[in-house]
């Protein structure tokens, strides 16, 4: 690991893991093969499985939260841990085996031409990525409802494949929501914000394993409350590089 001088040039890969121990391993690999002077750490959601000894043996750093906070909670601690070692960049990936390491330079070149926030977008005409259709109806009205929160429009409002540049990395450290559907949430704050988000076509594989987190079921309540949710979120300036200068 470098000092924090030296690592805000450095990308940080993300990665928010709850029993994960069947595919950690592999995506672990995939990176190494991939993007091999990228810093890792993955962020171990409580667990109940070795998902934490493995990434440790597979020489990452590992957080170990001591009990599930869901995945809003474990990115907000990676964020946070991003921001205190001083990266200048941050990718978040799955550990499940969905995110292809071959895409992350389409998502982190934006970030070179002033992009704070990039999507992987699943729906951009890149790929054949399915959904089923109660979710996909599910996702349409979400896409909707959030480019009129944000005043900006998105295809893919869930992807969890992004990259961040240090002023994203900073505010998400500590506003970052921890929610469900804490994806769709963070896109809205981000816009409304002032920070510059945008969305490439990328790839994207079905899970390699372990179990997603949600359910067919509880989408529709989800759904209708993140959008109570997004709907009080409010307006704040930003404090950062654009507001400074």
């Amino acid at each position: 690991m470098q000092d924090r001088a030296n690592n805000r040039d450095r990308v940080l890969v993300i990665i928010p893991a709850f029993n994960e121990h069947e595919t950690l391993p592999s995506t672990l690999a995939e990176l190494k093969r991939t993007v091999p002077d990228y810093d890792v750490v993955v962020i171990d959601d409580g667990s109940k499985d070795d998902t934490a000894d493995l990434a440790e043996a597979n020489g990452v750093i590992c957080i170990r939260l001591p009990f599930n906070l869901g995945i809003g909670g474990a990115l907000r601690t990676g964020f946070r841990f991003a921001v205190e070692r001083g990266y200048g960049r941050a990718i978040q990936f799955d550990a499940d085996g969905q995110h292809d390491a071959s895409q992350i330079s389409a998502i982190l070149a934006p970030l070179a031409d002033g992009a704070d926030m990039v999507i992987g977008s699943r729906f951009a005409g890149v790929g054949d990525y399915h959904v089923g259709r109660s979710r996909g109806a599910a996702m349409g009205i979400l896409r909707w409802s959030i480019e009129r929160l944000a005043g900006q429009k998105f295809t893919d409002t869930s992807s969890g494949f992004r990259s961040f540049d240090a002023d994203m990395l900073a505010m998400f450290a500590t506003d970052y929501p921890i929610e469900y559907m804490d994806s769709a949430e963070a896109l809205v704050l981000a816009c409304r914000a002032g920070f510059d988000v945008r969305e490439v076509p990328v790839t994207m594989r079905e899970r390699a394993g372990g179990q997603a987190s949600t359910r067919s079921f509880r989408l529709v309540y989800h759904y209708l409350r993140v959008l109570v949710s997004l709907a009080n979120t409010p307006r704040r300036p930003r404090t950062t590089k654009e507001a400074t200068t």
